[in-house]
C-alpha cells in the first residue's frame, strides 16, 4: 500500500507543486460553497416562511369577514393555491407529527411580527399569542382580544401544520408544505464557480511552470556540462535566489572547465616533451652492437613512441574546437568500413553494414569519425572482424552495434577498458596491444555529443559496443 502511495504521489516538483495548490484550492472552494450554501438555506427558509404567513394572514381575513355559512365557499378558491391546505374543523389540527422545530417558530413569529410564548423553562408552548396589534389587523377584530393559535410541526423546515380560532369558535387549520431549500437553484451559479475554478487553476498552473522554469534550466545546464565542458553557462538573470544558483552553477562549471584544461595541458605538454628523448634514445640504440638487444630496445621506443602520439591525439581531441554540423550516418560508417577494409583485406570475419540507406545526426564530423573508427578497429584487432548494424532512431535516440566475431573480454572488465592505458592484451606487440586509449578517446568524444557507448558480450561469442547518439 505504502509503494502504491508514492507510485501515485508525482514525480516532478512542478506536477507536485500544482497538485498541492489546486487541492488547497478545491478544499478552500468546498469550504466557501459550503457557507455560501448555509446563507442561502436561511434566505430561502425565511423567505418561505415569510411567504406562507402572508397567505395565511389573507385567507383568515377572508375568511373571517365572511359569514359563518358562506366561508366554506371561500376556501375553494384558496384551495388552486399549491403547498397550502386549508380546512375549517371544529377542533384544532391535531398530529401525530414532532412538534415544529425552535428554530421555524422563530421564523413564523418573525414573519408575522409577533412573538412566542415562551414556558418557564424558556420553550415556546403550542399556543401563542402577542403582538397584540398586528394580530388584531391580521387575525382579529378591531378591538378585539388576538386570536388563539395553535402550531404543530413536521419534517424540520419542510412542513407547518397552523391553526388559528375563529370567531364561531371554529379552527381554521393550515397545513402548509414549504418544501426544501435548494441553495444551488441559480441558473448562473455554476458557470461563474467553474469560471472561477478555471481562472484560478489556469494561474496556478501558469505560476508553477514559471517558479519551476529555474529548476529545469539549472538541470539542462548540467547536463550540457556532462556532456561537454564548454558547454555555454547559464543566464544569471531572474529572481535573487535563481540569479545566486546561477552564478554559483557558473564558477563551478569554470573551475571544471580549468581543472581539465590543466590535466589535458599537462598530459599533451609531457607527451609533447617525451619525444625529443624518445628520437634521442632510438638515435643512441642504433650503436648498440648486441642485434637482439637492439631490437628490444627499439621495440620499446616505438611502443612508447605510439603511446605520446596517442596521448597527443588525445589533448587534441579534448581542445578541438570544431562546431557541430548535420552529417550523414551511414555514409560515415560506410566510408570507415571501406577504409578498414582496404587496411586489412585479409580479415578472416569481414567487413558488414545493416540498417537504413541514409540518417542524418547532429554531430562533430572529426570527432565522430574518430570514435567510430576507434571501435571498429578494436573489432577488426581483437575480433578479426566488424559488423556493423544501425537501428532507426527510438525515443529520440539511434543505436549503432559494432560487433565482432572474437573471444570477448570477461565481464568485470567491461567497463575497465574503458581507463586510459588500460589493455587486457599483455604481449608487447603494438598492433595487437594497443596503447589502451581508442576506447577512452571514443567515450570522451561519444558523451561529448550527448551519447555514451558500452561494451557487451554476445550470446554466441564475441564482443559488441554498444553507441547511443541524439537522434
Amino acid at each position: 500500500m505504502t509503494k502504491r502511495r508514492f507510485r501515485l504521489w508525482p514525480r516532478s516538483l512542478a506536477t507536485r507543486t500544482a497538485f498541492v495548490l489546486l487541492a488547497g484550492l478545491m478544499l478552500v472552494q468546498i469550504a466557501g460553497l459550503t457557507i455560501h450554501a448555509f446563507d442561502r438555506i436561511d434566505v430561502q427558509q425565511i423567505s418561505q416562511v415569510r411567504e406562507a404567513s402572508g397567505r395565511i394572514s389573507s385567507i383568515f381575513r377572508a375568511v373571517s369577514a365572511t359569514v359563518p355559512d358562506r366561508r366554506a365557499g371561500v376556501l375553494e378558491a384558496f384551495h388552486r393555491s399549491s403547498g397550502l391546505a386549508v380546512a375549517i374543523d371544529k377542533v384544532p389540527p391535531v398530529s401525530e407529527m414532532p412538534p415544529m422545530p425552535p428554530a421555524m417558530i422563530r421564523r413564523f413569529w418573525f414573519a408575522l411580527d409577533a412573538g412566542p410564548i415562551m414556558d418557564a423553562d424558556g420553550r415556546p408552548e403550542r399556543r401563542f399569542g402577542g403582538g397584540a396589534e398586528f394580530m388584531r389587523r391580521n387575525f382579529g377584530r378591531p378591538g378585539g382580544p388576538p386570536p388563539d393559535i395553535v402550531a404543530f410541526g413536521g419534517v424540520p423546515f419542510g412542513q407547518a401544520v397552523i391553526g388559528v380560532r375563529l370567531d364561531d369558535g371554529n379552527w381554521l387549520n393550515f397545513d402548509a408544505n414549504l418544501g426544501p431549500a435548494r441553495p444551488w437553484h441559480s441558473p448562473t451559479f455554476m458557470a461563474a464557480f467553474a469560471l472561477m475554478t478555471v481562472v484560478a487553476a489556469g494561474l496556478i498552473l501558469w505560476a508553477v511552470r514559471r517558479l519551476t522554469a529555474p529548476v529545469r534550466t539549472l538541470a539542462a545546464a548540467a547536463e550540457a556540462l556532462g556532456r561537454d565542458v564548454h558547454a555555454p553557462p547559464m543566464p544569471e538573470t531572474g529572481p535573487e535566489e535563481v540569479a545566486t544558483a546561477a552564478i554559483a552553477f557558473n564558477t563551478m562549471a569554470r573551475r571544471i572547465r580549468r581543472f581539465v584544461d590543466d590535466r589535458t595541458t599537462l598530459l599533451t605538454a609531457i607527451g609533447h616533451d617525451l619525444r625529443t628523448p624518445i628520437t634521442r634514445l632510438k638515435l643512441r640504440a642504433e650503436f648498440v652492437e648486441d642485434d637482439e638487444q637492439r631490437g628490444k630496445i627499439l621495440a620499446d621506443l616505438e611502443e612508447l613512441e605510439a603511446m605520446v602520439a596517442a596521448t597527443l591525439a588525445f589533448g587534441r581531441d579534448a581542445r578541438t574546437s570544431e562546431q557541430v554540423a548535420t552529417i550523414d550516418l551511414v555514409e560515415l560508417l560506410r566510408t570507415i568500413l571501406d577504409e578498414a577494409g582496404d587496411a586489412h583485406p585479409d580479415a578472416a570475419g569481414g567487413f558488414d553494414y545493416d540498417g537504413p540507406a541514409h540518417l542524418a545526426v547532429r554531430a562533430r564530423s572529426l570527432g565522430m569519425k574518430r570514435a567510430l573508427t576507434n571501435l571498429i578497429s578494436n573489432a577488426i584487432a581483437y575480433g578479426g572482424s566488424a559488423h556493423v548494424r544501425l537501428a532507426p532512431p527510438a525515443g529520440g535516440m539511434v543505436r549503432v552495434e559494432i560487433a565482432d566475431d572474437g573471444p570477448g573480454i570477461p565481464p568485470e572488465s567491461l567497463e575497465r577498458v574503458f581507463e586510459p592505458f588500460v589493455r587486457l592484451e599483455t604481449s608487447r606487440n603494438r598492433e595487437t596491444g594497443g596503447t589502451g586509449l581508442g576506447l577512452p578517446i571514443a567515450r570522451d568524444i561519444l558523451r561529448a555529443h550527448g551519447g555514451d557507448v558500452v561494451l557487451e558480450n554476445q550470446p554466441a561469442g564475441g564482443l559488441m559496443a554498444v553507441v547511443t547518439l541524439p537522434a
